[in-house]
């Protein structure tokens, strides 16, 4: 994991010298590299955009930026990625008796889920020889939160992965990523 991602995380400077603070950030990343079992899954679906509404497979999500995301596409990855309920335990122990520590793995986590996501990304591309969008994801901008139940059906990631929904929409494992990205021509 790229410590300075690690510690952008941790709303530390990357060209920090305080060697406590790199070995925590060090020791972070090595817990959630090693603690850890990331699971990914995707499919890709015929896409069609009309006005501010993206219908995706059977699924029709109503937004004027994913919209704008996905004109011009035919086809769209929609994928998921965890980190698993081992990353929910480290850092909930952590929580419970060293808060520093607890503090770091979450910045770990979130380093190391975004290189899942990115590590899918590749995959998709070099497998299927494509060009991709920014991925996108509920509950972001005009994207409501809501609309993870959508994601959530279309790929089957409970059964498949494992991720769970909320009532209000969180994901559980908590370190864990739903995405649409649009298919260039």
């Amino acid at each position: 994991m790229d410590r300075a991602e690690i510690l952008r995380y941790m709303r530390t400077s990357s060209s920090i010298t305080d060697e406590n603070v790199l070995a925590l950030a060090d020791r972070a990343a090595d817990a959630i590299e090693n603690g850890t079992e990331p699971k990914t899954l995707y499919r890709i679906f015929d896409c069609d955009v009309s006005g501010d509404t993206v219908v995706i497979g059977k699924a029709a999500f109503k937004s004027s930026r994913l919209a704008d995301n996905l004109r011009g596409c035919k086809r769209a990855v929609v994928f998921g990625a965890t980190l698993g309920t081992a990353c929910d335990r480290l850092i909930n122990q952590a929580s419970a008796t060293d808060v520093a520590f607890a503090m770091a793995l979450q910045a770990a986590a979130a380093c190391r889920i975004e290189e899942v996501c990115d590590a899918l990304e590749e995959k998709i591309i070099r497998e299927h020889s494509v060009t991709l969008r920014q991925r996108y994801s509920p509950g972001y901008f005009d994207l409501d939160i809501s609309e993870q139940k959508k994601v959530f059906d279309l790929i089957e990631i409970t059964k498949r992965i494992g991720i769970t929904l909320t009532d209000t929409f969180e994901m559980i494992p908590t370190k864990s990523v739903t995405a649409i990205i649009g298919i260039d021509l």
